[in-house]
């Protein structure tokens, strides 16, 4: 899996805006970007498993069209195969549809094509949610850290928040910030984009739990690149 590469200059903008979103609110904004969140490799073997018992289910549909076509395929000039040579290459051709697929689909870009987006959804937020509990879960003493990730392959990003942003921020709150930061890392701004979903955070976090007279700084405010 291929790095992320950011200049200095992304991570400036994305750091500069977390200090910014932090001047206001209590909250802990801990940000992370990702090149994927999964390999996804169980896809790849799912849909070479489903091409190949395609295979038996056309022959059981069809099956003197496929017949026929085995027939013409093999240059013979019978109107039928013996069962058990047909029964042989059934088993052939759903050996070799299985490691065409399987191959094709070891191709990275490819297997992330057919992936579903529900899976994709699922499996990012599943990161996202493991990331959270070891960067930033219970890590301040108010339970107010939030983490901003972001999965570029899937164009797909979370925000996972700490006990008492949680229990006064309803999930679907975060949707602008959200929609704002996938639009412009689908046109190639990551770190623009990263500082635009901490802005519109920022406002949020400052709304439900604004900032205290006595409260550090506790997690890093820098971006981290996995």
């Amino acid at each position: 899996m291929a790095r992320i590469s950011m200049s200095e200059a992304d991570h400036r903008i994305v750091t500069d805006a977390v200090a910014r979103a932090e001047a206001h609110t209590d909250a802990e904004i801990v940000t992370i970007v990702a090149r994927r969140s999964d390999a996804y490799h169980d896809v790849g073997l799912h849909w070479a498993i489903l091409c190949a018992f395609l295979v038996p289910a056309f022959a059981a549909a069809f099956p003197v069209h496929y017949e026929a076509a085995l027939i013409s395929l093999l240059g013979e000039w019978t109107h039928e195969l013996p069962l058990r040579m047909l029964l042989l290459l059934l088993l052939g051709h759903m050996i070799l549809k299985f490691l065409v697929v399987r191959y094709l689909l070891a191709i990275p870009a490819l297997r992330m094509f057919f992936t579903p987006g529900s899976t994709k959804s699922r499996r990012v937020r599943r990161r996202a949610l493991l990331l959270f509990r070891t960067a930033a879960e219970a890590r301040t003493a108010r339970l107010t850290g939030v983490l901003l990730y972001l999965s570029l392959d899937e164009h797909r990003a979370e925000i996972v928040a700490d006990e008492a942003i949680a229990t006064q921020v309803s999930p679907h709150v975060w949707g602008e910030a959200m929609a704002a930061l996938v639009d412009e890392v689908r046109a190639g701004r990551i770190a623009q984009g990263m500082a635009l979903a901490i802005d519109k955070a920022g406002v949020i976090l400052a709304e439900h739990c604004p900032k205290s007279s006595s409260n550090p700084n506790e997690l890093p405010d820098r971006l981290i690149e996995l």
